[in-house]
């Protein structure tokens, strides 16, 4: 049996709602590493706190400027 759907609404619960993105924002930058090493691409990836004073970042290159370069 499959899970149900989830709705996409802001948790009010402050502690479920940080759990909630540390796990998403690991599984987030899993996937864009994922998509770097499947199709051979150079993945920035800039993830930004609510309060706005951290942020996670991956690129699988050797800077997020390589990452920006690339696409000019």
């Amino acid at each position: 049996m499959g899970r149900g759907k989830v709705v996409v609404k802001r948790i009010e619960n402050k502690a479920s709602r940080q759990v909630s993105f540390s796990k998403r924002r690991r599984g987030l930058i899993k996937k864009a590493q994922e998509l770097s090493i499947l199709c051979d691409v150079e993945v920035g990836l800039i993830v930004v706190s609510s309060s706005g004073r951290k942020f996670f970042e991956f690129t699988s290159g050797d800077s997020m400027e390589s990452c920006y370069s690339v696409g000019k």
